[in-house]
């Protein structure tokens, strides 16, 4: 039997467990290694000049000022770049997975490592010094002259696609819509209640711990690059340094350690990667480049900016019968990535039984900074939508909003929704039900008086949602026993902070009956791990698993083989249990360690996507006086479909709802609309979420299987993000509505809610 074909009684023997994360105590100590830890003997450093207009024609760049400085050593500029056959970045922003929405892009914007013509974002890299020191950089980057003829900026894109053109195609760079329009437009013309909303979501960014860094080689007798690099995933940063470099893949080695932070705003390729390896190979020597954080909040991707146009349509009984979405997803100066749209898309109806459906979603570009998948790529965007609606059809139309969400909640699986995904298993109502009394519904309004006596305005709000994991379809793991009592798991995706080196190491340690101390991961080094996909989209843990399963299961054979041979016993007639490869029926048995080495590997291609799903609720106070929120309560409970380390993922549901309640609350990137200058580049201005700003969170999991899965699993991590901009909105405009205050767009900051109050 394989360790897949096992799964329900190895739960029952170890996994599952709440295990502390052993990787810990090494990053605790200070004995981590992140990007800006990797030196190499003769480095030099390199500094980017950055475009300070938003949209720019580049008239000339002259470097003799810089040059003239001691201790520079090149001034490269995007005419070097191009002179030496550098490419731009191969960047693929329309998913070729079967199972997600194809947008249909008219136009997909290069991305140059260094443009020749216009800068088009405010913070575009448009030329890189190198020089001894780091401070020699910086200043030598200081005295490159660009003659720049600046041209309109475009902030906040139409969805006619007029104003400012950044390239010689239209703005709008696609189209699609999805589900049937004729069924949609009949349904809302004999529906008894239809609810409009227009929001629109605000633009945020990573804000990463540490800033992007990357460190650059060239090996002249080989003829490889190596490049030291924050990237979520080496593998895919390999292949896109080498396109843009035009090399073959095999010349390029990426390796990553410690990553310092990501969520989706490290997926992609930076420019700087494949300049710091280019530059290293001109001057014969490594060259290594840190981003401060004033240029990481300029040039860093960032996320979300979605303006959408939204209709629910119900019946008398409050049964919804239609919805119509129409979103323009901001995409920047670079279609870097339209996942955000197409999964949003794709799960537009959430876990609701809505009959039909028409999405419509549109990408345009704009002179801000290119945007990309962020913690839970698009989903957070349409829960906060439809979750708005549904409390706006409550209010407006007299339905509970509790029992309006339970009457439509989808009950039978497998369920097809309108955009054709299959779900495959749920507990959407039980989910529900579960929040509300770890939230204590039921005692709110005790609560909302006692809150009224204090002159405080307190509300609740619930939000459902649902997850679309898919990510890069292919992964590989390969496991070596080795007799000094160590196990090497040989793994392509990549830690971003989710204690991989902990819950990974549990599935073997149960699997093949060793301790945890025992067992060792290795990623990050695309020379010693051939294929990964790298960490995105819940994918980590949900691939891992079944390639280290397999893996496991040929460690065993092999184990068998060689113990039949030792044990001079048929193979057949071997059996492998807790650690032990025992005769049946014998006293004769030989430990695994005792066996030499052994080796399983395998790999792996699975396009399933995954739908984790779940339930959460916000409690807040708002002074009306100033109108500052605090949050009181914010509960949740999130299905997994199998926990591996539930200690691991109330970490991550922590973590997300931070993300999500900082979003929801005072998150936000802000663009001059004129200029097209980042108004919000420091922390001074980019108000992050603080300990003491939120409460001690009531997190839960659920474990409802899924059946499309080998071991169970849905993916963990974005749960607490993807429905807390819903809960948080709900719960801020429940407090309101005594002002009559109906909606307000995100972030709901003390101004906007203050100025909402007194109107």
């Amino acid at each position: 039997m394989s360790f897949l074909q096992s799964r329900t009684r190895r739960a029952r023997e170890g996994i599952g467990k709440p295990v502390a994360r052993k990787e810990d105590a090494r990053l605790l100590q200070g004995k981590g290694c992140y990007t800006d830890d990797f030196n190499l003997p003769g480095q030099a450093y390199a500094s980017m000049v950055r475009s300070p207009h938003a949209h720019a024609r580049i008239r000339s760049i002259d470097a003799a000022a810089a040059l003239a400085l001691p201790g520079v050593l090149a001034v490269f500029t995007g005419e070097d770049a191009v002179r030496d056959g550098l490419k731009p970045i191969p960047f693929r922003p329309v998913t070729p997975n079967p199972h997600e929405v194809r947008l249909n892009a008219s136009f997909v914007a290069p991305y140059p490592l260094l443009p020749v013509d216009k800068a088009r974002f405010v913070g575009q890299a448009l030329a890189l010094v190198v020089a001894e020191t780091a401070m020699a950089a910086r200043d030598a980057a200081e005295r490159v002259t660009v003659e720049y003829e600046p041209l309109p900026a475009l902030v906040a894109p139409a969805a006619s696609g007029d104003g400012a053109r950044l390239w010689d195609a239209p703005n709008v760079c696609a189209d699609t819509t999805i589900g049937s329009i004729s069924a949609v437009e009949a349904a809302m013309k004999s529906a008894a209640h239809v609810v409009v909303l227009e929001t629109k979501m605000n633009r945020v960014t990573g804000v990463p711990m540490e800033p992007r860094t990357a460190l650059g080689a060239y090996d002249e007798r080989t003829k490889r690059y190596a490049v030291y690099a924050s990237c979520a995933g080496p593998h895919r940063a390999r292949a896109e340094i080498a396109g843009a470099l035009d090399v073959p893949e095999s010349d390029v080695r990426v390796v990553t350690r410690e990553l310092g932070g990501n969520y989706g705003t490290r997926n992609n390729l930076y420019p700087e990667f494949a300049l710091v390896a280019w530059a290293a190979r001109r001057l014969r020597r490594p060259v290594k480049w840190t981003c401060e954080r004033t240029e990481a909040f300029l040039s860093d991707e960032h996320a979300r900016d979605l303006l959408t146009r939204a209709e629910l349509a119900l019946d008398a009984a409050g049964k919804f019968v239609a919805l119509r979405f129409d979103h323009l997803s901001n995409v920047g100066a670079h279609a870097v990535s339209f996942i955000p749209l197409t999964k949003g898309m794709a799960v537009s109806t959430s876990v609701y039984d809505v009959p039909v459906a028409a999405i419509r979603g549109r990408a345009v570009m704009s002179t801000t900074a290119p945007t990309t998948p962020y913690r839970a790529a698009g989903r957070p965007e349409v829960m906060f939508t439809i979750e708005r609606l549904i409390d706006l059809a409550a209010q407006r139309h007299g339905f509970d909003r509790l029992a309006l969400r339970e009457q439509n909640l989808v009950r039978e699986f497998p369920y097809r929704n309108p955009a054709g995904l299959v779900y495959d298993s749920g507990d959407y109502l039980g989910a529900q039900r579960r929040v509300l009394e770890l939230a204590d519904w039921k005692g709110f309004e005790e609560r909302r008086q006692e809150s009224r006596l204090r002159g405080r305005c307190r509300g609740i709000g619930l939000g459902h949602y649902i997850e679309l994991n898919t990510g890069a379809p292919r992964e590989r793991a390969e496991i070596r026993v080795l007799p000094e009592r160590r196990v090497e798991v040989v793994l392509g995706t990549l830690s971003a902070g989710q204690g991989h080196e902990t819950s990974f190491a549990q599935l073997v340690a149960e699997w093949l009956a060793v301790d945890l101390r025992e067992v060792s991961l290795i990623t990050g080094d695309t020379d010693l791990t051939p294929v990964g996909g790298g960490s995105h989209s819940g994918r980590s843990m949900r691939m891992g698993a079944v390639v280290m399963a397999h893996a496991c299961d040929r460690v065993v054979e092999q184990g068998k083989q060689r113990a039949s041979e030792l044990l001079e016993a048929a193979m057949a007639d071997v059996e492998f249990s807790d650690g032990r490869f025992r005769v049946k029926g014998t006293d004769r048995s030989i430990g695994l360690f005792d066996l030499g080495v052994l080796m399983g590997e395998h790999d792996e291609t699975t396009p399933l996507p995954s739908y984790p799903f779940g339930c959460a609720v916000c409690e807040v106070e708002v002074d009306p006086d100033t109108g500052v929120v605090q949050v009181m309560r914010h509960c949740t409970v999130d299905d997994c479909g199998r926990a591996v380390n539930p200690l691991v993922l109330h970490g991550q549901t922590h973590g997300g709802i931070a993300a999500g309640v900082g979003q929801a609350l005072w998150e936000a990137c802000r663009y001059d609309p004129e200029s097209g200058q980042l108004l919000s580049a420091s922390f001074m201005d980019y108000a992050m979420p603080r300990a003491d700003q939120l409460p001690m969170f009531d997190t839960e999991i659920s474990e409802v299987p899924s059946t499309t899965h080998p071991l169970g699993m849905r993916g963990g991590g974005e749960g607490g993000t993807t429905p807390a901009l819903a809960a948080v909105a709900n719960a801020v405009l429940d407090a309101l509505a005594a002002f009559g205050v109906e909606h307000l767009d995100l972030p709901l900051t003390p101004e906007r809610v203050w100025r909402a109050i007194h109107r």
